[in-house]
């Protein structure tokens, strides 16, 4: 369809409306606060509240769920990849795995994981990555690079490209062999989902996007489900008993009563 003239690009844009319905609740969740279907090679981005629980879909099979979160009331705090791996003593990210930021606070714990195909070494793809695999990568492209795209919505917050850092990407392996290769191990399929309990109020950014150890020469991402709700009382019952992990709890318990 085209956009040549202001009629046009009204029932371009009135279309476009239609075309992903917002996915539906789980079972037992009468309200959601966030509900959206986020095609490949898109973007979406909200500010969530401390005691929501966020839930990620690959609905299809061959979504990638790019992450990066910063503190909402101080955004110069955030996402720290590098400390998320290192304190846990765990690269590979599953249930009861902190998201730190680099003040050694959790920003949000992984609460629940049907996949297991997760990634905190890779980072997200780049202009140079996708334009040699590709051919093109610009946000608007066939083929956009989850960096364009993780600039794009953090402009929405008044953060600049500088403030894009590494990301965690969700529903495509990697696993690391013995002589210190990475390896992507793909997805686990469609249908599966991991859900994210956020301890800080935070800005979030999703890029859906092809994973960077992705073989394929086809962009071939589909569909990530995004669904959020209130549950502030699974902050209470957090069963990660590591030492780390408590006192990264403590760290961010302290700060948030400090704030009130």
């Amino acid at each position: 369809m085209t956009t040549a003239t202001t009629h046009s690009a009204r029932e371009h844009a009135r279309s476009q409306a239609t075309v992903a319905p917002a996915p539906t609740a789980p079972e037992g969740i009468s309200e959601l606060t966030w509900a959206e279907s986020v095609p490949g090679g898109s973007y979406t981005t909200k500010v969530l509240a401390r005691g929501t629980r966020l839930r990620l879909v690959d609905v299809d099979g061959d979504a990638c769920a790019n992450l990066l979160l910063y503190r909402a009331d101080a955004p110069w705090e955030r996402l720290n990849t590098a400390d998320t791996v290192k304190v846990p003593w765990q690269a590979y990210l599953s249930s009861g795995h902190p998201l730190l930021s680099d003040q050694g606070r959790v920003l949000a714990t992984i609460v629940d994981d049907t996949s297991g195909r997760h990634d905190a070494l890779c980072g997200t793809t780049s202009t140079a990555t996708n334009v040699a695999k590709y051919g093109v990568s610009g946000p608007h492209s066939t083929a956009p690079a989850g960096r364009e795209l993780f600039t794009l919505a953090a402009a929405k917050h008044g953060l600049e490209p500088r403030d894009v850092a590494p990301s965690l990407s969700f529903f495509h392996g990697v696993r690391v062999d013995a002589d210190g290769a990475l390896v992507g191990t793909g997805s686990a399929g469609a249908g599966k989902s991991v859900d994210l309990l956020i301890h800080l109020p935070v800005i979030v950014l999703l890029t859906n996007t092809a994973h960077p150890l992705d073989s394929r020469s086809e962009f071939p991402t589909t569909t990530l489900d995004v669904l959020a709700w209130r549950a502030p009382e699974e902050l209470l019952a957090l069963d990660n008993t590591e030492p780390e992990y408590q006192r990264a709890v403590q760290n961010t318990e302290n700060a948030w009563k400090a704030a009130q």
